[in-house]
């Protein structure tokens, strides 16, 4: 029996699809294939820049701990003198007493407070024998609230006028105070006037604070 044309021509169509299928199915899964790979590649890349970033940070941590115990053996060896940096006794409440921590927290202040200088200056020339005139400046304190911590702190001076009396000894044992002082004193001017007996003593110098450090813990984004 002869074929039948249709019956061929309805198998070349069944075989036509079938390869479009198969031709598909495998264009579909080759690119499936490429964009998984990439995608898969992509993160295998991202984790291994996440996990280097990670062994950074743990280093740094190791290495800041480490830090962190020696800067506590130098501090407790600098705080545990019988005897502090400016010949004080470390227990004592006297002018230069005082252990070397309170020494260099009173030495520069971290915050400007001009009434707090007046009350020490007031202080540190009660015990001279001299009768003070004047303690006078600017009181600054607005300007100075923006400068606030930073990373990298400067000293900031702090100007002040000052006017006493008393005798010629007396008068040289201010100056030396000043030299003695904790907190840093620099005389920029100084007039002196009358006699021996009755000598004034007029002042311009300028004392510092300096803002806090500040301690930044930064975040850092992988890509």
């Amino acid at each position: 029996m002869a074929n039948n044309p249709s019956s061929k021509r309805i198998l070349i169509d069944k075989a036509n699809t079938a390869v479009v299928v198969v031709v598909s199915v495998a264009a579909f899964l080759a690119v499936f294939s490429l964009v998984a790979t990439k995608t898969l590649i992509s993160q295998a890349a991202y984790q291994n820049r996440v996990i280097s970033g990670k062994r950074v940070a743990v280093n740094q941590l190791k290495s800041d701990l480490s830090a962190i115990q020696q800067l506590k053996k130098s501090y407790d060896a600098f705080n545990s003198t019988t005897q502090n940096a400016i010949g004080g006794n470390p227990n004592g409440t006297g002018q230069q007493d005082g252990n070397n921590s309170k020494i260099v927290l009173d030495a520069l202040p971290s915050t400007y407070d001009f009434p707090a200088l007046t009350t020490s200056l007031e202080s540190l020339l009660s015990t001279q024998n001299v009768k003070i005139n004047t303690i006078s400046g600017t009181d600054d304190e607005v300007a100075q609230s923006t400068n606030q911590s930073s990373a990298s702190p400067s000293p900031i001076a702090i100007p002040f006028q000052l006017s006493v009396t008393s005798n010629y000894d007396s008068i040289k044992n201010v100056v030396s105070t000043f030299e003695r002082s904790i907190r840093p004193i620099q005389l920029t001017t100084l007039d002196l006037s009358g006699d021996q007996k009755n000598l004034n003593l007029s002042i311009n110098a300028e004392t510092y604070y300096q803002p806090a450090k500040a301690l930044t813990i930064n975040t850092k984004v992988v890509q």
